[in-house]
């Protein structure tokens, strides 16, 4: 029984997130029932993902040329991503982001004591977010459905996102690296690079300087 509602619940992910990505006004259907379903899985969520499905996300930063000074991570979860990038970047303050109150509280739980000072979790919507234009250095997706308008609005120019899929095109949100160039290059971004980890993928791009 438990296998047949994890099966339905990936399903529905999947079938959310091709909705959201095609027609972004869709995301006031589907914003509820993703609440309620991924807030009921924040106490097992820690375990779903091992160390191998993050290697697309290691990946990606390796590529990264600068140290980033504010890094927001969009669909924290129990905030795996987060404490990634606040490891790897010592100076960086990370701020992540989900919409279940029930992540955040975990993420906050798992979050180690010499963290405490520069990360921070927060309840958000990544389409209506609480931060200012160009305020991050780096955003970071990780399994998590892309709102390409505010992505635009809260990167900084010269900024990257990362997009990191831990199994590629069998995660259950996944959007296909054509779909995310074509999306991207609207609200400004190029310079985009492609990579394969593990069983997983990742698009790393660059907000263009308008200057």
């Amino acid at each position: 029984m438990r296998e047949r509602v994890e099966a339905a619940g990936r399903r529905f992910a999947r079938l959310a997130t091709r909705a959201v990505v095609a027609h972004p006004s869709l995301w006031r259907i589907f914003r509820a029932p993703l609440r309620r379903q991924f807030g009921s899985l924040a106490s097992s969520w820690e375990s779903r993902i091992g160390p191998e499905g993050l290697l697309p996300l290691g990946a990606a930063l390796d590529r990264l040329t600068a140290s980033p000074r504010k890094a927001l991570d969009l669909g924290t979860g129990s905030g795996k991503a987060a404490r990634v990038v606040a490891q790897r970047f010592p100076e960086a303050e990370v701020v992540g982001v989900d919409l279940a109150p029930e992540m955040v509280e975990e993420a906050k739980r798992l979050r180690p004591g010499n963290l405490g000072g520069r990360v921070d979790f927060q309840v958000a919507d990544g389409a209506e977010l609480p931060f200012a234009d160009g305020e991050f250095d780096l955003v970071v997706l990780q399994n998590m459905i892309p709102f390409f308008e505010e992505l635009g609005r809260v990167t900084a120019p010269g900024g990257r996102a990362i997009f990191a899929f831990s199994r590629g095109a069998q995660t259950p949100i996944w959007v296909p690296p054509e779909t995310l160039r074509a999306r991207l290059e609207r609200v400004g971004f190029g310079d985009f690079q492609e990579l394969a980890a593990g069983s997983g993928t990742a698009l790393l791009a660059a907000r263009e300087d308008p200057s």
